[in-house]
């Protein structure tokens, strides 16, 4: 594999987590009652469509199917991600929901 390969190898894993972060985002505010486009735009105002929330969305299931998607498993995920904007917005839900 010459480097050219290795780069597109590396980019191509990358886009696939970063597609993996969105699904687990998007199925957590399922989970939660909440609208993901809404706490996207909370954390990129200038970022109005989003592609990949809108296909990972057509990949969500009804919270009654899904599986539990903690707070922390998702804003570990985020940080991963450097995702800062988008985990200080689900952390404001987060201390929503403990009141």
């Amino acid at each position: 594999m010459n480097k050219k390969e290795l780069e597109e190898k590396i980019i191509e894993n990358y886009q696939g987590e970063e597609k993996m972060m969105i699904l687990v985002f998007a199925q957590w505010c399922v989970n939660n009652d909440l609208d993901p486009e809404e706490l996207y735009l909370r954390a990129y105002p200038h970022q109005a469509a989003n592609q990949a929330l809108r296909e990972a969305l057509e990949l969500t299931v009804p919270k009654e199917e899904a599986g539990e998607v903690s707070d922390q498993t998702l804003l570990g995920v985020l940080s991963l991600f450097g995702n800062d904007d988008l985990a200080f917005v689900v952390t404001e839900e987060v201390n929503k929901k403990k009141k």
